[in-house]
């Protein structure tokens, strides 16, 4: 842990402000400086929800770095990134094609001891390269990458999905507002789940914890919140909510038959991953958290807490 002195975390949205405030407030950060990478425009902009954001980091002594993580090139990322001996990646794939392989090569580049990229998700290895979510196979090219070397020790922090996405109504699992759920590929698939705000405190005790050292282990730490059937959350929710809820299943075929419609949707792109069911679920008793005494939230308990 004396090695530690200085955290940058790679973005703020959703998940980064999460993994940032955790970070902040963990028992052992002690004299650890920690920094977020932001774009300037960011840094200062006006729009009062980011100001009252940047203002909770600035509160918590969080050190706003600029940069542009898709605009800057490799070498000026490796550049910024040399001044860090632990990188935590919370871009996702909005940043764009090639950036997680840019920002993995630039961090190798500049020596950086320590490293999570990206990949708070599904397990890309088990999927397999040519999924129908074709961004799946550059976080195959950031893992093939890291495994090459030694010098950067790593370790990807594997959650599944958020639980925000199951009641996200464009997912098109649960609709609140109709009242109706439907199933990817069928009642019986099962999917893992982890609420952000844990993913936040995960990482960080991850990073931070007694164990740390032993994390970062040059391969996948296994976290979940949560494992569920399509048919045990519809029974979550009717429960939550004592509602009736109108079913329907959402089968393979059918979003692979959409997705030869439309190439390029995103959303036809996920139904087809998460209906196959394919690296996208493992047994609580296997991870890290359950290992360690962790508490994280089900998804009974997410339902409870911000359905109702």
């Amino acid at each position: 842990m004396s090695a530690i002195k200085n955290i940058l975390v790679l973005g703020a949205g959703e998940l980064g402000a999460q993994v940032l405030l955790s970070l902040a407030q963990h028992p052992h950060l002690n004299d650890i400086v920690v920094s977020v990478l932001l774009r300037p425009s960011t840094i200062s902009t006006t729009r009062p929800e980011k100001v009252r954001e940047l203002s909770l980091f600035r509160q918590h002594n969080i050190q706003l770095v600029p940069g542009d993580l898709v605009a800057d090139s490799q070498e000026s990322l490796a550049q910024t990134f040399r001044g860090y001996d632990t990188i935590i990646g919370c871009t996702g794939f909005v940043a764009g094609r090639g950036t997680q392989i840019k920002l993995a090569q630039a961090v190798l580049a500049a020596a950086v001891p320590r490293y999570i990229p990206w990949q708070f998700g599904v397990d890309y290895d088990v999927i397999g390269r040519g999924c129908a979510q074709d961004l799946f196979d550059e976080q195959l090219d950031v893992r093939d990458l890291l495994r090459s070397q030694t010098r950067t020790r790593w370790t990807i922090i594997s959650t599944g999905m958020f639980i925000s996405f199951l009641f996200e109504p464009s997912f098109g699992v649960v609709n609140l507002e109709n009242s109706s759920i439907c199933a990817l590929g069928s009642w019986d698939t099962k999917v893992t789940v982890t609420a952000p705000e844990d993913i936040g405190k995960l990482t960080a005790e991850i990073v931070l914890g007694s164990d740390s050292d032993v994390a970062f282990n040059n391969r996948p730490t296994i976290v979940a919140g949560d494992t569920v059937s399509y048919a045990e959350l519809l029974r979550i929710v009717e429960e939550v909510t004592g509602r009736h809820f109108e079913k329907s299943i959402r089968t393979v075929e059918a979003a692979r038959a959409d997705l030869a419609k439309e190439p390029d949707n995103s959303l036809y792109k996920y139904q087809v991953v998460f209906g196959e069911g394919r690296g996208v679920a493992w047994d609580l008793s296997t991870t890290w958290n359950h290992e360690s005494g962790v508490n994280v939230l089900s998804v009974k308990e997410y339902a409870s807490r911000y359905l109702v």
